[in-house]
């Protein structure tokens, strides 16, 4: 599959003795119930009306130049997205609201760097399109912090918002974190799919073999605080300008 190996995966844990309704067990993270991780689920799935199927992050770029062509360019383009450009940014962002969930100022300031944070005219829309969207779709979910939030500022950083509704809802920071950087990585990968074209064999043993990289992005970005924020990942960030006059577009980034 194009030169991508899946990552293998270890065998189901054991059945234990949990009671109906208690919570399940996490390593490294606090425990967190069942309603927590239905609720992640949903915010993260793909069919959560986000709109993140329209943007490639650059992608359309790297695959109309042919800088992604195959399964190993594509895992390899993802993961250094994920180590050192927006992956690795959102991270840290998504954190910091995740803690300041109930501290409008604090989130006014962190959604205000977050927006400054953004390479590009397309980059900013991406953002802000999918975190607008996200306030939207998580109506049922009575996101109180999210409108004061968008009621001082306005546009909201995709990021910011799971971050900032994750911490009011009592969902554990590392799982929203984790969960985010994993539906990045999906995002981008369903793009390169569609784009080069690749088959849906090569997409998911990209996203397997990525799975490492997602893990230690969610671990080292754990103690960063605001004054990390950065990146060495100038070929995304060029893509994503470029992208902008791209003669042939299918995505919107």
């Amino acid at each position: 599959m194009d030169g991508v190996a899946a990552t293998p995966h270890p065998g189901p844990p054991p059945h234990g003795g949990r009671e109906q309704g208690a919570p399940f067990a996490h390593v490294g993270a606090a425990p967190y119930t069942a309603p927590a991780l239905l609720r992640l689920l949903a915010w993260l799935s793909p069919a959560f009306p986000t709109g993140g199927y329209a943007w490639s992050h650059g992608v359309e770029w790297a695959v109309e130049t042919t800088e992604i062509r195959d399964g190993a360019t594509l895992r390899a383009w993802v993961a250094d997205v994920l180590r050192h450009g927006g992956g690795h940014n959102d991270a840290v962002l998504l954190r910091h609201a995740h803690r300041a969930a109930h501290d409008v100022d604090a989130l006014v300031a962190i959604t205000e760097l977050a927006l400054a944070a953004q390479p590009s005219r397309e980059r900013r829309a991406e953002s802000i399109g999918q975190g607008n969207a996200f306030l939207a779709a998580a109506a049922s979910w009575q996101p109180a912090n999210l409108r004061a939030l968008a009621d001082r500022i306005g546009d909201l950083p995709y990021c910011v918002a799971v971050g900032a509704l994750a911490g009011a809802q009592g969902i554990a920071e590392t799982d929203a974190t984790l969960g985010f950087l994993q539906g990045f990585a999906a995002n981008l990968i369903s793009a390169a799919v569609r784009l080069v074209p690749l088959g849906q064999s090569t997409g998911l043993a990209a996203l397997a073999s990525l799975e490492p990289i997602i893990l230690a992005v969610a671990d080292e970005t754990a103690g960063k605080t605001l004054d990390d924020l950065g990146g060495a990942c100038f070929r995304s960030d060029i893509a994503a300008m470029r992208h902008e006059t791209q003669y042939t577009r299918l995505f919107r980034s």
